[in-house]
């Protein structure tokens, strides 16, 4: 069973017209090729003159797009922050440092020809472990003061304790170590 509408030939028609009215491309290169012709048989005022032309042309509208690409990009992630912080939605950014990481070491293969090198990896993955500690601390804020000042020795300042001379003699110690090696 088929329904036509009254209309539908009416619409035909004006999308026909329309379809006619649009420049194709090759209609567009013809008066491109038309106004501009071939530059190199022009004289030499002409060349600077469309070359600077064409030239400004590009880097303005370059500009312009690129303007609006950053603001898309960077208020979207203005956006998704706020809602983070809100709470309404939750992001995993462990698993998208992941990704990204992954993305990262494929770029620099295809660039450098190598992978990431073993202490980039562990660069990173302290990187992220020490964020991630800072965040606890920040979520538990009593706990980590606690701890802090039990660590310090009291919240007025630091008190040197055993521990404190105990990390600074190890660490002094593997400095030595690695230096005589």
């Amino acid at each position: 069973m088929c329904i036509q509408y009254a209309g539908m030939s009416d619409n035909k028609s004006k999308k026909n017209e329309t379809n006619k009215e649009i420049i194709t491309m090759s209609d567009a290169a013809g008066v491109l090729d038309r106004w501009v012709g071939d530059v190199s048989k022009k004289s030499a005022t002409k060349q600077i003159l469309i070359g600077a032309g064409s030239g400004w042309a590009t880097g303005y509208i370059t500009m312009k797009v690129g303007k609006a690409a950053a603001v898309a990009v960077g208020g979207g992630i203005i956006l998704l922050q706020i809602a983070n912080q809100q709470g309404y939605i939750t992001i995993d950014w462990n698993k998208i440092n992941k990704k990204v990481d992954k993305v990262t070491d494929k770029v620099e293969e295809a660039v450098t020809g190598q992978g990431p090198s073993w202490a980039d990896k562990a660069e990173r993955f302290v990187d992220r472990k020490l964020n991630q500690a800072e965040d606890a601390l920040k979520q538990k804020s009593k706990k980590a003061k606690k701890w802090y000042t039990n660590l310090i020795g009291d919240e007025s300042g630091c008190k040197l304790n055993d521990l404190h001379v105990f990390v600074c003699a190890f660490a002094a110690g593997v400095a030595i170590g690695i230096g005589t090696a």
